[in-house]
């Protein structure tokens, strides 16, 4: 009995025993046997892993490298790119054109809150000048110098600017115009010229050289910036930022030699660089005003143009 009770049969065979185990000289060697797949198992995991040619001929794929997974990934990769660049050019735009840009928020800001008003010195120029009358009366001879002193008319003169320069209320602007030698213009060195009036908008608005001057007949051209380099020296970078501000009917005030004269605006119109018919002298008498447009680019230019009215009496 107890030789059939160690006797095993072979579906009870011991299977640590059929497998001949070299011994090696390491002492901690350790032998770990795998148990055996069942079939329920290996069809388990041919159906959760199934063979790559399979797979690709499914999905129609087949023989391609990248699977659209891979493919939507480069396209919202591409996506944040350009989003992420635009972001930053806008950023670095509008820093660049701090000063132009702050002009207009404060001006609509102002409009929005009634609080815009004119600098009194352009409100006192915008007064008609009163003309003395040609007739003149002898006065009573006074007995005390307190009837001397009521004699004596108040004054009322208007103080012009010692300089030339350009009154725009509609947008509060008083700037000095600057002129530029006509040499280069004769010599028809383009480039010098060039050089010639971005040194004088340093200084202020540029009369355009060869153009008429404020009382000749002819078109009286000045032109602005609307914005510029953040390091460039001038103070009048941002001078005609807001131009487009200015509509039909409005007044603009120059002054030219001490004597001032007034021109109504009748147009404005946006042109390429190319059109330099604006300078042009042929024509009726008028005021043309220039600057780049939209704030900020040189892409086009911003012409107003205005016509010349008799000073108001």
């Amino acid at each position: 009995m107890a030789n059939s009770k160690n006797k095993k049969t072979p579906e009870g065979l011991d299977r640590t025993r059929s497998i001949p185990v070299k011994p090696r000289e390491d002492p901690h060697y350790t032998l770990h046997i795998m148990p055996a797949e069942t079939p329920r198992e290996v069809k388990k995991k041919e159906k959760t892993t199934p063979d790559k040619d399979q797979s690709n001929l499914k999905t129609g794929d087949a023989g391609r490298n990248n699977p659209p997974k891979k493919m939507e990934t480069r396209v919202w990769r591409t996506l944040e790119w350009l989003a992420t660049s635009a972001l930053i050019f806008m950023v670095l735009f509008f820093a660049m054109n701090y000063s132009s840009y702050f002009e207009l928020f404060k001006l609509k800001l102002d409009q929005l809150r009634g609080t815009y008003s004119l600098s009194p010195y352009i409100e006192q120029m915008l007064q008609p000048t009163q003309q003395a009358n040609t007739t003149q009366q002898l006065l009573p001879v006074a007995t005390t110098a307190e009837e001397s002193r009521q004699q004596i008319p108040a004054l009322d003169l208007q103080v012009a600017p010692p300089d030339d320069r350009v009154i725009i209320p509609r947008i509060n602007k008083n700037v000095p115009i600057v002129n530029v030698s006509t040499t280069n213009l004769l010599k028809r060195d383009w480039g010098a010229l060039e050089k010639d009036i971005q040194e004088a908008l340093q200084t202020g608005v540029v009369h355009y050289p060869g153009t008429a001057m404020p009382g000749e007949h002819g078109n009286v051209v000045i032109t602005g910036h609307s914005s510029y380099f953040a390091w460039d020296p001038g103070q009048f970078k941002d001078v005609f930022a807001l131009l487009h501000e200015v509509v039909v009917g409005d007044i603009v005030l120059v002054y030219h030699n001490q004597e001032k004269f007034t021109y109504q605006v009748y147009q404005t119109e946006v042109v390429t660089p190319d059109q330099v018919d604006v300078l042009t002298q042929q024509g009726t008498d008028k005021l043309t005003l220039i600057t780049c447009t939209p704030v900020g680019t040189n892409l086009k230019r911003l012409v107003v143009l205005a016509k010349p009215v008799l000073n108001p009496s």
